[in-house]
């Protein structure tokens, strides 16, 4: 069984390399203000808000309609970053926050941005077909559209529920509210919103909600199981983020551990150099090649160190 990593991340710092929460969230606000900035120059010159729908709002949210999503696939991605309304927003942001920050404290920086994407596109799928599967939606079907971070933020409550249910929050109110509980009132809170909402179509988007607290529970029980579903997109965009850097100058600790372990004239992972097994120094150099030396946690780096000063 996958054990949570020993690193502790600020809930909320900006500047943290690490901190992809935050990260998320500056993106999401972002093109919220765009967005929202874009609309009121629409109602100043006088188009009005159902020509910015038309004209902007459009290209960035999902249709329901597959035809028309074949024409603009890159909206099973803007589609998740996007939202027009305030408290929309406003309700992603907090809970986004909330449960993101503890799934990065407990699981690690790596498993955030995965979950968030995959969440997203699962829920978009289970939007379409559900706009189509069931009767009462079939005549909202032509204009209907997805928008909003709902889904993805799904997939982090469930995801982080589903390895840490039983994880106390605020230990000075009776020892602390289990986290199972604040993600019943978080999923009660998500639905009821939807449910008395005055917009139309806002039931249309419990299917996408279904499809990323789906993905949320598959993707974190299988890391649990030691199966990390986002290993490779993790390697990809970090092979991508680093095309045009400079090689990196190989750490000190690195290079004498594996001379140590060319030395050793075999891979043995019972055998100890210094107070470390092996193995676990291999685990660590192919987080290294694959991830860079930014991405291990402090135990990780002291491992690093301890092994290189052994003789």
């Amino acid at each position: 069984m996958r054990t949570v990593e020993k690193e502790r991340i600020p809930s909320l710092t900006l500047g943290e390399e690490r901190n992809i929460v935050t990260q998320i969230l500056v993106v999401n606000l972002t093109i919220f203000i765009l967005l929202l900035f874009t609309r009121v120059i629409y109602n100043m010159e006088g188009y009005g808000t159902e020509r910015f729908n038309q004209e902007i709002l459009s290209w960035a949210s999902l249709p329901a309609n597959p035809a028309r999503l074949l024409t603009r696939p890159w909206t099973l991605i803007t589609a998740m970053f996007s939202h027009i309304s305030f408290w929309q927003v406003f309700s992603n942001m907090l809970w986004l926050w909330c449960f993101g920050s503890l799934l990065q404290s407990l699981a690690g920086h790596q498993r955030i941005l995965p979950l968030y994407l995959f969440g997203g596109i699962c829920g978009a799928i289970f939007y379409v077909m559900g706009m189509h599967a069931i009767p009462s939606f079939e005549s909202l079907l032509p204009q209907a559209s997805l928008i909003g971070a709902g889904a993805s933020v799904m997939a982090l409550a469930i995801g982080v529920t589903t390895i840490a249910p039983n994880y106390r929050i605020f230990p000075l109110l009776g020892g602390g509210i289990p986290l199972w509980v604040i993600t019943l009132v978080f999923v009660a809170s998500h639905v009821s919103a939807h449910i008395f909402s005055a917009n139309d179509n806002s039931h249309t988007y419990f299917p996408s909600l279904i499809g990323g607290g789906l993905t949320g529970f598959l993707y974190m029980l299988q890391w649990k199981k030691g199966k990390d579903w986002g290993a490779g997109f993790n390697r990809l965009t970090y092979k991508a983020s680093h095309v045009f850097h400079p090689t990196e100058q190989e750490h000190p600790d690195v290079t004498i551990i594996k001379k140590k372990l060319t030395a050793s004239g075999g891979n043995n992972p019972y055998r100890r150099v210094g107070n470390v097994p092996e193995q676990r120094l291999n685990e660590i150099l192919d987080k290294i090649n694959e991830q860079g030396m930014n991405a291990l946690t402090p135990e990780e780096k002291e491992t690093l160190v301890r092994a290189s000063k052994q003789e």
